[in-house]
């Protein structure tokens, strides 16, 4: 089986929509979807995901089962200066690096920062909606994989975020979803291509074969979008 999670287009965060570029990038990933054997197409509620999603569907003639748990992850924590709601990741490296927990996979969320809000339960509601979804697929949680009562090459898609996918990829991979977030990177409309290995009969578990990619944009001779990457350098007055 193979699930390609895509980000979506360059964002208008304010209108929840694609600002131009977003939409150039989408009419070139549709270029790239309409050759796959796509089985089924699944989306977030939001405007952005939608807007880069309608592109492929409308060329295909497909429609795509709509998730409000693939939405951009709504999990918060209680900014420490500020005492205001803030995202879980986009911590500074001097602050976020000086917690241990947040690199276990398993306890992350038991670290002080993230049990000042609702990331726990936000979490573990995405990744058991995720294997939900793959028990359709014949693929049934069993500690940290999956038991394959019927093993097939179905690929599917899934139009989401950022914050969401690695989320998703934490939980599929066994790895701590503040490392993702705070030290990858998938740029607008890249696509992340997950497939799973069955080397003993009965046990599946899933490999990342590309993370991130944007050949789509290459081709197509578009500049990538940093959207969500700061590569700013501090520099002093």
């Amino acid at each position: 089986m193979k699930i390609l999670f895509i980000r979506h287009g360059d964002p208008d965060y304010a209108k929840d929509y694609l600002t131009p570029k977003g939409f150039r990038e989408a009419e070139l990933l549709a270029d790239r979807l309409e050759n796959l054997d796509v089985r089924d197409f699944y989306c977030s509620t939001l405007g952005r995901a939608r807007a880069t999603a309608k592109v492929t569907l409308d060329r295909l003639g497909r429609e795509a089962t709509i998730y409000d748990w693939l939405q951009e992850f709504p999990g918060y924590v209680i900014d420490e200066e500020t005492g205001q709601r803030r995202i879980p990741w986009d911590f500074m490296p001097g602050y976020w690096t000086r917690k241990p927990l947040l690199y276990d996979k398993d306890h992350w969320f038991e670290d002080s920062i993230m049990q000042t809000g609702d990331v726990k339960e936000v979490y573990q509601n995405i990744t058991k909606n995720m294997d939900l979804l793959l028990e359709k697929y014949g693929y049934i949680r069993e500690d940290n994989y999956y038991r394959c009562e019927k093993g097939n090459t179905d690929t599917i898609v899934i139009f989401c975020h950022l914050g969401a996918q690695f989320a998703i990829l934490s939980h599929l991979l066994g790895i701590s979803a503040p490392l993702l977030w705070q030290g990858f990177f998938v740029a607008p409309t890249s696509v992340t291509t997950l497939v799973t290995e069955e080397r003993v009969k009965g046990e599946a578990y899933f490999r990342c074969i590309a993370l991130g990619d944007t050949s789509h944009l290459y081709i197509g001779k578009e500049p990538i979008s940093t959207s969500g990457f700061f590569q700013e350098t501090y520099q002093e007055d």
